[in-house]
């Protein structure tokens, strides 16, 4: 709890909450009803007004209308957003959803709402107004239905929120009526969150897992199990099974893990398949299992599965955890600051008091992809919400008062003592870089499912980027936030987080002090304005200014809206002298940063008998922090600057880039990526790995050469790195796609008009009735399509959702598009390789074109190491596998695949089954067939079985 004094203690605003209801039940119908409700779409706005007529309106109309009422709606900004309008004030139905429900699951649209609570789905916008009304009644309903405990919590958090000028204070405080707890002792002592969770305790470490194998037929036995009496049977599920079992045989050399490269078609079920093992050796080696993903979508969906191996849920919270880098928990200690700064930010109240709601009733306080509403950060913005999180490492460990409550610090404790991890392949590839991060020790045994993606992986996490941003970080990270007359600073620099324990020792705080000192060469606060003006200030911002001026002179598209980029060599004038200097500066740093870890290192082990357990913990994690945020970064950053009056190491790319967003520059870098990323991640895994089983629907290339679709997963998996060679398994899929799927390739659009291009997916989704999934090349082309296509389609009843347009996170939008099953969603790479739908919501993929990779600097010097355009071609053909893959997810499932761009080369067949023909057409045929084929089938639901 803050020190009395501070903020917390003297937020003093006018309370308006003295009338807390009466015993007689308020009648919320009523007043709900005497609200406009208010519902925008692309052509115009429905309006339910408080007589019930409905009102369709224009943008315009909408937009007056606002002016002088306020609204009941159903997610502010994208309505506004639709409309054309500035932010207005309205009754946004998710905020009362996520007071009355938090920590629930809930789609942020009017049908979302109806799922939730029961409700038919609306049909139309006038039912979805419609629904509004009814959806809040049932939300205020249940605050009434509280039990006691719960009203006494929740009635000082909406007095709070209603200080600080919650519009749906009035009714919420109506339906908890006096149930106030007797009021706190503060008004802001409602928000003191971390006052009402409970403490962690340490155990005993664990001890070292024993090396049992397991037997094929034990894997066969446990799947039978997991999948129950009655079960399909599925005899590629079984074989799966047993192949999985190769990658936890004991190791028999050190350095040469077991590897299992097992591609499993869609439908085999692959999930549960590598549980049974997996699961199997936990248990008999009393060991952890570590399962990483590439998705969030997958992870939830991991994490649901082993309800069938823990059907006792205390017994799951003790064996299962999630886990994921500590950038993704809920920070007791911001949260603590952010209430402190409510005198100065009063409208801060609403949120802060629907984020104490959430981390109150949250499983783990996961804030990506767990049980938190990624929607509350579009109400209310990134920083008030998902910036809670400690993006930016300033954790302080032990010295924080919240320390022995942390989520975080919760959940890697648990971790240490579960039996199955599900992490994602980032964690994981920073934890075997690292030698472990937050853990004790690293795990012997790995599972990598969505095995595909490992070379994205690595390549984002082996890469090193020297940009302005960056650097700005890490002086924000060494200094702390530094007060300006627009800014107040408030982050924690590295004297707040050790300064005390560098204190114990002279050298140690001369060491710290010289850090500081030499952090002052980084790039301060206004540094990008100080570039695109041509005013650097320092070493730093002098050479990122050589680097855009080096960008924008040899670039050849500088009107690039999304970033353009050049080579470093050779070198503009002045750019040599710019990097020596600012290499330097880096050795500068360098060198106290090393002698501030030595002596801090030196506490921990000669004042041993002094410290606290906690005390050690925190410099441990003091120590880490320097290495991973400071250390390595730097010892990256001279590298490449060293290279650029020498020469760019073979193993690696560098290039300059000047990054843009929609027109508007964002970053300036120099970037350096391993050409085969898969290399260090082969190195760094190896280390300490016994077994890896690395596994997806999509493995292999389609060339139609077996052994060289074998080769092609080896190289984009790290196994051709690994001395032992891996051992290769294949489940077929068991569907038959000839009598499921249908493929066609346009042949009379113009790829290149986008009038054509929008027409063509307008025509195709109308087609199928909704359920079509538009993937583009470029955000350009989506967006120019959306604009074109989302009026007609709304006249036909069909939701259009996209990605780059909506303000909607990816995973959102793949949640509502599933749950919507007529409605269709427009994305990039990012949405194909997140979709995951089976049954009728997903029925049409579209492609703009063909997925050719992006032609640019670090892509040129993979397709000279990889095999030149047969590279192209697989990166192509491997796109188009993956998207066709998730047309079909179970046995009833039924779909057509689409490609407009009519240049499709015909040796790309073996991307798809064998068996189905690629059929080539108008526009018009093609929308007829399409038609008929969905048409003629049912979606009856089967479960695909794991």
């Amino acid at each position: 709890m803050a020190a009395k004094g501070t903020s917390l203690y003297t937020f003093a605003m006018s309370d308006p909450t003295t009338d807390t209801g009466t015993d007689t039940g308020p009648d919320f119908t009523t007043q709900l009803r005497a609200l406009n409700a208010l519902v925008a779409g692309p052509k115009g706005a429905t309006v339910r007004e408080p007589d019930g007529t409905i009102r369709e309106l224009s943008h315009a109309g909408a937009v007056g209308l606002v002016k002088t009422t306020e609204p009941l709606v159903c997610h502010l900004p994208a309505t506004a957003a639709r409309m054309g309008a500035d932010p207005f004030k309205a009754y946004d139905i998710l905020e009362l959803a996520a007071f009355t429900r938090p920590a629930t699951p809930l789609l942020p649209t009017p049908g979302g709402l109806a799922q939730a609570l029961g409700l038919p789905r609306p049909h139309d916008h006038a039912a979805e107004a419609g629904l509004l009304v009814e959806a809040a009644a049932l939300l205020l309903d249940e605050l009434t239905a509280l039990d006691p405990d719960d009203k006494s919590e929740a009635a000082p958090l909406a007095r709070v929120m209603a200080r600080g000028g919650w519009i749906w204070a009035p009714m919420v405080l109506s339906a908890l009526g006096s149930a106030d707890g007797g009021r706190a002792a503060h008004p802001l002592q409602a928000l003191a969150v971390w006052e009402r969770l409970g403490e962690w305790s340490d155990q005993a470490p664990e001890p070292p897992p024993a090396s049992h194998g397991v037997e094929p037929a034990e894997a066969r036995e446990r799947l039978a199990r997991l999948l129950g009496e009655g079960a399909e049977a599925r005899p590629q599920q079984a074989d799966y099974a047993s192949a999985a079992t190769a990658a936890f045989a004991p190791m028999e050399k050190e350095g040469e893990p077991h590897m299992v490269l097992a591609e499993a078609g869609t439908g085999v079920g692959k999930t549960l398949g590598y549980i049974a093992p997996a699961s199997l050796w936990a248990e008999k080696n009393q060991g952890a299992v570590w399962i990483s993903t590439f998705t969030r979508n997958l992870q939830r969906q991991i994490d649901g599965e082993l309800d069938r191996l823990f059907p006792d849920p205390v017994e799951k919270e003790l064996k299962v955890v999630v886990r994921k880098g500590r950038e993704n928990y809920f920070c007791l200690l911001n949260m603590e600051e952010a209430v402190n700064r409510l005198e100065a930010r009063a409208d801060d109240a609403v949120v802060l008091g629907l984020m104490a709601r959430w981390a109150r009733q949250s499983r783990d306080g996961d804030m990506v992809g767990g049980d938190f509403p990624a929607w509350l950060g579009h109400l209310f913005g990134f920083a008030r919400t998902l910036g809670l999180a400690d993006r930016r490492g300033e954790c302080i460990y032990s010295a924080c008062a919240h320390y022995h409550k942390c989520f975080v610090e919760r959940t890697i404790r648990r971790a240490r003592r579960a039996r199955i991890v599900v992490a994602n392949h980032a964690l994981v590839m920073a934890q075997a870089a690292l030698g472990g991060l937050d853990d004790a020790t690293l795990p012997a045994r790995y599972v990598f499912d969505e095995g595909h993606h490992l070379f994205n992986a690595a390549d984002g996490a082996f890469s090193a980027h020297l940009s302005g941003r960056d650097t700005a970080e890490l002086r924000r990270w060494l200094l702390g936030a530094e007060a300006t007359r627009s800014r107040p600073g408030r982050a924690r620099g590295l004297a707040r987080r050790i300064g005390d324990m560098a204190a114990r020792r002279p050298e140690a705080e001369a060491a710290l002090a010289e850090v500081l000192e030499a952090a002052r060469a980084l790039p301060g606060e206004g540094w990008l304005q100080r570039l695109t003006t041509e005013a650097p200030r320092g070493p730093a911002e002098k050479f990122l200014g050589h680097v855009r001026r080096q960008v924008l002179a040899r670039a050849g598209n500088t009107g690039a809206l999304y970033g353009i980029e050049a080579d470093p060599a050779p070198p503009v004038d002045g750019l040599i002298e710019v990097a020596t200097a600012l290499n330097g500066a880096f050795e500068a740093l360098a060198r106290p940063l090393a002698a501030l870890a030595k002596h801090l290192a030196a506490i921990r082990d000669e004042d041993a008998n002094e410290l606290e357990s906690s005390q050690r913990q925190r410099i441990e994690g003091v120590l880490r922090s320097l290495k991973r945020r400071a250390a390595i970064p730097i010892d990256n950053w001279r590298a490449m600057l060293e290279s650029l009056s020498t020469e760019t190491p073979p193993e690696f790319v560098d290039w300059f880039a000047l990054e843009r967003d929609q027109g508007r520059e964002t970053d300036i870098a120099m970037h350096r990526h391993w050409t085969d990323p898969t290399q260090p991640f082969a190195e760094t895994v190896a280390r300490t790995a016994h077994g890896l089983l690395v596994t997806s629907a999509t493995l292999r290339d389609g060339s139609g050469d077996n052994e060289a679709d074998w080769h092609a997963a080896e190289m984009r998996t790290g196994a051709l790195h690994f001395e032992r060679p891996a051992i290769r398994a294949l489940a077929p899929s068991p569907f038959d796609y000839a009598a499921l799927t249908r493929i066609i390739v346009i042949t009379d659009v113009a790829r290149d008009d986008p009038g054509q291009v929008a027409a063509a997916y307008r025509t195709l989704f109308t087609a199928s009735a909704g359920g079509a999934l538009g993937l583009f090349t470029s955000i350009s082309r989506l967006r120019a399509s959306h604009q074109r296509m989302a009026p007609a389609l709304d006249d036909a009843g069909i939701a259009l959702y996209a990605q780059h347009v909506d303000g909607l996170d990816t995973s959102t939008l793949v949640d509502i598009f599933r749950a919507e099953e007529d409605s269709c969603l427009l994305g990039t790479d990012a949405v194909r390789d997140g979709v995951d739908v089976p049954g009728r919501s997903l029925r049409l993929i579209v492609f703009d074109r063909v997925p050719w990779p992006r032609p640019d600097i670090l892509h040129r010097a993979r397709r000279l190491r990889f095999g030149g355009h047969g590279y192209d071609e697989m990166i192509a053909r491997l796109r188009l596998k993956q998207a066709y893959g998730r047309l079909v997810r179970r046995a009833d499932d039924r779909g057509v695949f689409v490609m407009l761009d009519s240049r499709m080369p015909s040796r790309f067949k073996p991307a798809f089954p064998p068996e189905v023909a690629i059929q080539r057409m108008g526009l018009a045929a093609a929308s007829r067939l399409i038609g008929e084929f969905i048409g003629e089938n049912e979606f009856t639901g089967d479960n695909d079985g794991g």
